[in-house]
């Protein structure tokens, strides 16, 4: 090991010392930055760099998980019909998960930093819910909400994601989920204020103050961002050795670092990106059909408005603590293992409604709401971790934002194509297909494995911060 005597930690505009880093190669050839410690770069600890992005996450969480419970008011605020709602999510969905991988690019090629995305994006989100709230005709709301809202959202989420697994490469699985949760019980307010307190007479007042909101706390989070250098890790950490705290240890062993630095056409070429990009289309197009059906189910098998706005409540709360939950075992047990769990959950779940829509149990509908929700958000930060796991994090911003555009495509089967299905199938049958889809995707991610570990590669240059 040889340090570089020029080269040196990037300070803080708060005036954090100057402390020169050293890199260390392992066996594979992998490159890792030693030396700064979180409060040499950002002049102070890198646990805000999970808490800021949590509270962000939180803040746009209204776009996805509350918008099911404001479409009946919409539709007749608008004169929309149930389809024109449903495809104003699903154009969400498409361009929300789509901007992610231009928007990885951009970062790390340096066009773009994590700030002014932040900031790009606050802006856009607001922009989303005043052509949700103003615009009558449906292409224009498309347009506003849709696209531009989506872009805003998908670059605060994106932003937020990679940040964690920059800052966090050693114990990334818990600080990823904690953060992903927040995209789902943060909507937990807005689905009672769309179910109870929301109407034609006030919704472009309620509206217009969701979308001041999410610019004010988003553009506030936005101002501390900072991405660490390349290659960086953990000073106190030995990153050949696997020391630091027993738990530091047990979580490098069940997720060893990625064996090297992968670009996306080499992690393409490995063949494992692919497979986790068919992994998410699929799962997550389940989860986007529950988001989108759950409450109108909920309503024609003839419950009550409580236990529909309930069984949202119950999937975005359990939707998001489950992600915070999945994290931390997949520390402990795995990746990999701690995926296929979850997504054979999510399969089941979508039976278990059918059954409990068909005996008329309430009680029953929630359990099922619980194991749905808890299934339909925990794939996400389990894919988010697994990402820089197998291809590192230098180019995470880029790598992950492919896999998660897998989302773009579900978002089209799960919202728009769902309601089809709806049309011709039932709700039975759409739910029954939703389930067979998310066991294949469990078989599908039972094929996953680390590309080149255990074995010895040639060393190769890696790029420097």
């Amino acid at each position: 090991m040889t340090a570089d005597p020029t080269a040196t930690g990037s300070p803080a505009a708060s005036g954090a010392a100057h402390r020169p880093f050293r890199e260390v190669t392992d066996a594979h050839g992998r490159v890792y930055r030693v030396g700064e410690t979180d409060r040499d770069i950002l002049g102070h600890s890198r646990k805000l760099m999970v808490y800021l992005p949590w509270i962000a996450m939180m803040a746009i969480s209204v776009f996805e998980y509350a918008y099911g419970s404001a479409e009946d008011t919409l539709s007749h605020a608008h004169g929309w019909t149930q389809s024109n709602t449903f495809w104003i999510l699903s154009v969400w969905v498409f361009f929300q998960a789509g901007v992610a991988f231009p928007a990885g690019w951009l970062r790390e090629k340096g066009i773009l930093t994590a700030r002014a995305a932040m900031y790009a994006g606050s802006v856009m989100c607001v922009v989303g819910f005043l052509a949700l709230s103003h615009l009558g005709n449906v292409w224009l709301a498309v347009l506003g909400f849709g696209v531009v809202g989506g872009i805003g959202a998908g670059l605060v989420y994106a932003t937020c994601i990679n940040m964690v697994g920059k800052w966090f490469p050693e114990r990334r699985g818990a600080r990823t989920g904690f953060v992903n949760g927040g995209f789902a019980y943060g909507s937990l307010p807005f689905i009672f204020i769309f179910n109870y307190a929301f109407d034609t007479a006030n919704y472009h007042r309620v509206l217009d103050l969701i979308g001041c909101y999410i610019l004010i706390v988003v553009f506030g989070c936005a101002f501390f961002f900072k991405d660490p250098p390349k290659n960086w890790w953990p000073a106190d950490i030995d990153p050949l050795a696997h020391t630091g705290g027993r738990n530091t240890a047990s979580s490098l062993v069940k997720n060893p670092p990625a064996v090297r630095q992968f670009s996306p056409k080499e992690a393409i070429r490995t063949g494992m990106l692919p497979l986790m990009w068919i992994s998410v289309v699929m799962t997550a197009g389940v989860s986007v059909f529950g988001i989108s059906f759950q409450v109108d189910f909920a309503k024609e098998v003839g419950f009550g408005p409580l236990v529909a706005a309930s069984s949202m409540g119950v999937m975005a709360v359990i939707n998001g603590v489950g992600r915070g939950v999945v994290g931390w075992l997949s520390d402990r047990w795995g990746r990999k293992p701690t995926l296929v769990f979850v997504i054979v959950v999510l399969g089941l779940a979508q039976f278990g409604v059918i059954w409990a829509g068909d005996l008329k149990s309430e009680w029953l509908f929630l359990f099922f709401a619980f194991l749905s929700g808890f299934g339909g958000g925990a794939f996400y930060p389990l894919f988010a971790a697994l990402t820089p796991d197998y291809f590192g994090e230098n180019y995470n911003a880029t790598n992950y934002g492919l896999v998660y555009s897998g989302k773009l495509i579900s978002g089209l089967f799960g919202g728009g194509l769902g309601s089809l299905v709806v049309g011709a199938w039932g709700y039975n049958g759409a739910y029954a297909l939703a389930g067979g889809v998310s066991m294949l995707a469990a078989c599908i991610a039972l094929l996953l494995r680390q590309p080149g570990h255990g074995t010895r590669s040639t060393p190769t240059p890696q790029p420097t911060g």
